[in-house]
């Protein structure tokens, strides 16, 4: 498909996730994202109840993440975080792996754990395993591990570590997984020629916050 500012759209996850992001910020980016038809709004927890309301009758979804930034919560408190999010509205789920038993080889621990968050609710759930962390190595693992979970899409980054989505990065994903999971690729996704380099290697969803400088380039 040919890369352009409606597909751009289409695969956009218009995101605002800052600790400091008054409510008033939540919803200029909500109203941005149902204005222009984007895949999703990606918010925090506490605002899917607000976005769910401002986005009915439209076409975006309401993401939200989980064990987030850190995914250092007990699988647990997970799992109940999701089920909550789904209760309050949300139609996708981004949940953090827990990074410290990815690095650990603990990959039973990992699987399971999407698993059992997968098997919360029938929400899309997208999987942020942190590739600023990983070897090369261990982010085919990953993906193999969100493949076995019946995850829908492995996700690059939170945009919170020290670097975020590299093109080499969701080719090793895509190469892995083949067509068995699809790519969402977010964190420092700065202009059109990212997620350019991004789409190319084999990327079909944005974390973006910069949706409306990205669109005024096209």
């Amino acid at each position: 498909m040919e890369l352009s500012k409606n597909s751009f759209l289409s695969m956009a996850d218009h995101t605002i996730l800052k600790a400091n992001a008054t409510t008033e910020q939540v919803k200029e980016v909500i109203e941005f994202a149902k204005n222009n038809n984007c895949a999703s709004v990606c918010i925090n927890p506490c605002f899917v109840k607000l976005a769910k309301e401002i986005l009915s009758g439209s076409n975006t979804k309401v993401c939200t993440v989980i064990g987030f930034p850190l995914g250092a919560n007990t699988t647990e408190v997970k799992v109940f975080e999701a089920k909550d999010a789904a209760n309050n509205g949300a139609d996708e789920i981004d949940m953090v792996i827990n990074i410290s038993k990815m690095k650990d080889g603990d990959y039973d621990y990992v699987c399971n754990e999407i698993k059992q968050i997968k098997d919360a609710n029938d929400k899309l759930l997208k999987v942020i395993v942190e590739d600023a962390y990983l070897t090369q190595e261990e982010i085919k693992i990953a993906t193999e591990l969100c493949i076995k979970a019946n995850a829908d899409f492995i996700k690059t980054s939170t945009g919170f570590a020290e670097s975020g989505a590299k093109a080499e990065d969701v080719k090793i994903m895509k190469e892995t997984g083949k067509d068995k999971i699809k790519i969402k690729a977010a964190g420092g996704i700065k202009n059109l020629s990212d997620v350019k380099s991004l789409y190319d290697a084999g990327a079909t969803r944005f974390g973006v916050s910069r949706t409306k400088d990205i669109l005024e380039e096209f």
